[in-house]
């Protein structure tokens, strides 16, 4: 059966054989028993209605042996045979060239080589899923290689409700993950009704079919530790031979050696995961591996002496590394986190002391033990960390939810207020009043033909645009124009692809409509082949996150998520080509809302209208919102874009004399 005839297929008629469970696999880790004897029954007859009757009572045993084995429903035995990676759009089955791109884009989330447990249809985090489990991934598969330009395929956490008739204006794909009753929204909650097959974490772009792989995060975490660089520079002077301290390798985390290669320092990124530390040392993402932290105080110290740029794998636990340079009294210059602390009690975050394969035996089998640990782990980690900030450490949250986890296990995190942490979000104190409000965020392409070639020939084009823009680029984002350019220029030398040929950087609405704009045009004159746009959540308007995207948003609505909502409705009926809703995110289940979308441009007039029309509300909506917040660099940038547009009239906050208020 050839590739296309397989993806017609959907859900075979005839089972296929079950397959053997692959160990060279990253696997997720066994989910805790939460369920009880009547939710397990529940559990397999939901799983079960994907299949026709005369197949229940062989995979009735087998899924309800996955539950007990994984303590999930996974489905193993309709993994498509196929390799999983992004084709070339001219490849896929269909009559609807936008559908062909969200299949491109959905095969790129679980490529091996992007997908942090593909096998279990998890992209990032530990638990991002693009799917629950492999006949979802089929049918949706099915539906998108029969779906014309007249219908919309509703998402509903990963179960494909179906096709409805709709329009060619009209998102092909609409996409909710995880959208719980409020009081439904806790931890606990996700592990029972994911347990159930009823609804699933979809992280921010793993269940929105838009991660790039690593790359998505790298210019991000790159421009923080650039910028943290510069708050920390006493005479003009770079990162060069200045020490940065952090942890994960994961997934987003992954990026982080890449970004602090690029940003110019000695970066030590400690992950307890042998395989994720293979993962990123093989492909080129980290430079060396240590296991010893005796070697690493050694190595560290020698690229110390020769201001070397170099990143390092500790293979290990990050409260070790923290202790140890205390005691040998190694200066950190820049310290954070990004262990997917979301996650806390299902894979984010290890306890200190114990083996990772005693670890996942704790979380399956004993949660509470499990639980405990993590937490004197995170009082252990703060003491280390504060150790290190009264030498004059800069530390920051990259917003994973690393002192939200901390205070909540009692660590010494809390400002002498009670109320604020110690220590500020990144957001807070470098991408929110530097980028969102000025409307920069990430911005990213993929070139749907699959060529090396293309993405060559749109990072030219959105180069010599935002070089164009800097010459009259206002002061207060010139600094926002030239490091986009510098990233830009080193793009292709920093081999930044992993998965299809894919871009980030950061624009705010000006750029990305002109870059857009062009690339649309040289579709259309036959000099590259398909684009599809995107960007990260993690941005201006798309995310409602009071401890990450709007944290530096205080006039009270951080813990509100109107922004998100009408960000996605704005968007699906704008142009974009596909939505996506989400509760949960970077900083976990319960905690943020954030909103996506795809857009695929094929050339026409049509996607010329739409992106335009889209990509202004995408960036404006959250510039808006936090003008009316009274931040300065909002302010700034709404009035600007009123001038621009004068159909755009936005309502604008009257400052107050504090001195007024007592």
């Amino acid at each position: 059966m050839t590739f296309k005839e397989q993806i017609q297929e959907g859900i075979p008629s005839v089972l296929p054989q079950p397959k053997p469970y692959d160990l060279t696999i990253n696997h997720a880790p066994k989910r805790k028993e939460i369920l009880s004897a009547e939710e397990k029954k529940l559990a397999l007859r939901n799983a079960l209605r994907y299949f026709e009757p005369q197949h229940h009572a062989e995979l009735a045993k087998e899924f309800a042996d996955e539950l007990e084995k994984y303590g999930r429903i996974y489905m193993y035995r309709f993994r498509p045979d196929y390799e999983m990676y992004a084709r070339p759009i001219s490849e896929y089955p269909g009559k609807s060239e936008q559908a062909k791109a969200i299949m491109l884009m959905i095969q790129n989330n679980l490529d091996y080589a992007v997908a942090q447990h593909p096998h279990e249809l998890i992209t990032y985090g530990g638990n991002g899923a693009v799917f629950q489990n492999w006949a979802q991934y089929r049918l949706v598969m099915k539906y998108l290689s029969e779906m014309t330009e007249e219908q919309t395929l509703v998402m509903y956490s990963g179960h494909p409700m179906g096709l409805f008739p709709s329009h060619k204006d009209a998102p092909r794909v609409v996409v909710t993950n995880g959208m719980m009753i409020p009081n439904y929204s806790k931890p606990d909650d996700w592990e029972k009704f994911n347990a159930l097959g009823v609804t699933q974490y979809g992280q921010m772009t793993a269940g929105s079919y838009m991660y790039i792989g690593p790359q998505g995060i790298v210019h991000g975490t790159t421009i923080t530790v650039m910028n943290g660089g510069r708050k920390i520079s006493k005479n003009g002077e770079g990162l060069e031979g200045k020490v940065f301290v952090t942890s994960g390798l994961g997934g987003m985390s992954g990026a982080q050696p890449k970004a602090g290669n690029i940003a110019g320092c000695i970066t030590v990124c400690a992950e307890v995961n042998p395989k994720a530390v293979h993962t990123r040392h093989s492909q080129g993402w980290v430079d060396e591996v240590v296991t010893d932290t005796d070697a690493l105080v050694k190595r560290v110290l020698e690229a110390k002496v020769n201001k070397e740029v170099v990143s390092i794998a500790y293979q290990g636990n990050i409260v070790d590394v923290w202790e140890k340079f205390d005691e040998e009294d190694i200066y950190i210059d820049l310290g954070s986190d990004q262990t997917s602390l979301h996650n806390p009690w299902a894979g984010g975050y290890y306890p200190a002391g114990i083996s990772f394969e005693e670890s996942n035996r704790l979380m399956a089998e004993e949660p509470e033990t499990f639980k405990e640990k993590v937490q004197e782990t995170l009082r252990r980690h703060a003491a280390a960390i504060n150790k290190h900030t009264a030498k004059g450490t800069y530390f920051f949250d990259y917003g994973n939810a690393f002192l939200l986890e901390a205070s909540r296990a009692g660590a010494d995190i809390m400002a002498e207020n009670g109320i604020d942490f110690k220590y500020p979000s990144y957001v807070q104190d470098i991408m929110g009043p530097m980028c969102f409000d000025y409307g920069f965020g990430p911005f990213r392409w993929v070139c749907a033909s699959g060529k090396p070639e293309d993405l060559a020939k749109t990072d030219a084009i959105a180069l010599n645009i935002l070089e164009e823009m800097s010459k009259t680029a206002p002061t207060e984002i010139k600094q926002q124009m030239q490091d986009n350019i510098k990233w830009i220029k080193g793009a292709q030398e920093n081999k930044l692809v992993v998965g299809s040929q894919a871009r980030i950087l950061y624009a705010d609405a000006e750029g990305r409509i002109k870059i857009a704009e062009a690339f649309n045009q040289a579709i259309a004159k036959g000099e590259i082949g398909y684009v599809v746009l995107g960007r990260d959540h993690h941005d201006v308007s798309g995310t409602d996150s009071p401890y990450r995207e709007t944290s530096n948003i205080y006039d009270g609505s951080r813990f509100t998520a109107d922004m998100a909502i009408h960000n996605v409705i704005g968007d699906s009926f704008r142009g974009a080509t596909w939505v996506s809703i989400h509760n949960g995110g970077g900083v976990g289940w319960g905690e943020v809302m954030n909103g996506g979308f795809g857009m695929v441009l094929d050339g026409s007039k049509d996607a010329s209208r739409r992106l335009e029309s889209m990509l202004f509300w995408d960036v404006n909506n959250g510039i808006a919102r936090r003008g009316w917040a009274r931040n300065e660099g909002a302010v700034f940038a709404i009035k600007r874009a009123m001038e621009v547009q004068p159909l755009l009239k936005v309502t604008m906050p009257n400052m107050v004399d504090d001195a007024l208020l007592g």
